[in-house]
């Protein structure tokens, strides 16, 4: 996009901090990148040390919020089409975009954003992520270290710095899943121009506008549907998608598990030069028309940021093999979150939780005791002391069904 003035930038930087860029910064640049919300400016800060300040376009607040009804217009008429158009929720989806939209257009949302990023992958030595300056970042200004380095999109210079293409391409992959699946919080825009290969040799993530969040209900699911395919358990995977309400009632989980097979099965052992993803993506559709699967606006974000990661990996090594790039980290995951050790600590939660309840039964039961004594002696009812005793029978028997369920619930 085309920039906007350097004046224009400096009078929000003193708009937000009451001071001139001057004596904020030293060497503060000309624009050195332009996009659709913000542009970019290099400078320095009193001590020295490099930063990016990002600064929101004038007015883009306005633009985005009249783009937007646009765009809902548009939405509501395309669902009032067809079928397809309302299983496939443009209303919704348009929803999603907006709200991640909203939180990009508040560039303090962005720190903490590159705050707790930080912080998630703070042990991983080959990833980094730049440092915020919380003192010069405001709604509509942000200040970050600047990272020197290659951006992942100019191949001829990673190969001039003799970057290993390959292990290149399975850390993105790496760094993507450890997101997703092991925090549930993850950058949703990892395009080739916001990952960068810094001096040291570590991939360096930028530009946190737009980031995803998965509960830990949508992260189980999505590592047992990629686990199901990476272990060609299409049964599985089916049940999983029923499970959580992805597939539309009155259809056979045995039909969606042919279908799925037949997506997968032609991926199996071939790596990326070998497979045509449009043909991949088209087949997918069908199977949701065919099985009439809406859009789930929760998982917008991360569909969007698996098929620009998978595209990224792709341009850095033609020959990988996904499956084979992803199984370390879903394995892990699904052993840790879903097998034999999860289900043993949720076990033992269900215990602890169950063993709680226990020392208030007698009480429970003494209360309840007592009130049917006095029913009794209202003569209302049969003699006291068997009412009293059936009574306690009975409390008793529902307490440990109480405790049952109990656990049960806690164990899910």
């Amino acid at each position: 996009m085309p920039p906007f003035s350097e004046a224009e930038a400096r009078q929000e930087i003193e708009a937000a901090f009451g001071k001139s860029a001057d004596a904020l910064f030293q060497n503060f640049s000309a624009p050195i990148a332009a996009a659709s919300i913000a542009q970019a400016h290099k400078a320095a800060l009193q001590d020295g040390r490099a930063v990016a300040v990002k600064v929101l376009r004038p007015r883009i607040e306005q633009k985005a919020a009249q783009e937007f009804r646009a765009f809902a217009r548009a939405a509501r008429h395309v669902e009032s089409l067809s079928a397809t158009g309302r299983r496939m929720e443009p209303v919704k989806f348009v929803e999603t975009l907006k709200e991640a939209a909203a939180i990009e257009l508040d560039l303090r949302m962005e720190a903490g954003a590159a705050s707790e990023l930080a912080e998630n992958l703070a042990d991983e030595p080959g990833v980094r992520v730049p440092e915020v300056i919380w003192p010069l970042s405001a709604r509509r200004v942000l200040t970050v270290e600047w990272i020197d380095g290659t951006p992942l999109g100019d191949l001829a210079a990673l190969d001039a710095r003799g970057v290993d293409r390959k292990a290149l391409a399975n850390l993105v992959i790496r760094v993507f899943l450890k997101q997703a699946l092991h925090t549930g919080f993850f950058h949703a825009d990892m395009h080739q121009g916001n990952l960068i290969v810094d001096n040291d040799g570590r991939l360096a993530l930028v530009d946190f506008g737009i980031m995803g969040r998965l509960d830990v209900k949508t992260r189980n699911v999505f590592a047992e549907i990629i686990y199901g395919f990476i272990t060609r358990n299409y049964q599985r995977t089916a049940e999983v998608h029923f499970d959580a309400g992805y597939v539309g009632p009155g259809h056979s989980k045995d039909a969606f598990a042919q279908a799925l097979r037949a997506v997968g099965e032609p991926l199996q052992g071939r790596n990326a030069h070998e497979v045509d993803m449009s043909r991949v993506l088209q087949q997918l559709f069908d199977v949701t028309a065919l099985f009439d699967m809406h859009l789930r606006p929760e998982l917008v974000l991360l569909q969007r940021t698996m098929v620009t990661v998978e595209g990224v990996a792709r341009m850095l090594d033609p020959e990988i093999d996904m499956w084979a790039a992803a199984t370390p980290d879903v394995k892990d995951y699904v052993n840790n979150a879903i097998g034999v050790k999860a289900q043993a600590e949720k076990l033992k939660t269900a215990t602890m939780k169950a063993l709680e309840v226990a020392p208030k039964l007698p009480d429970y039961v003494d209360a309840i005791g007592k009130a049917a004594q006095k029913i009794n002696q209202s003569g209302l009812t049969s003699p006291a002391e068997k009412t009293h005793s059936g009574v306690r029978t009975a409390v008793w028997a529902l307490g440990l069904a109480a405790l049952t369920l109990a656990a049960v619930l806690a164990f899910r």
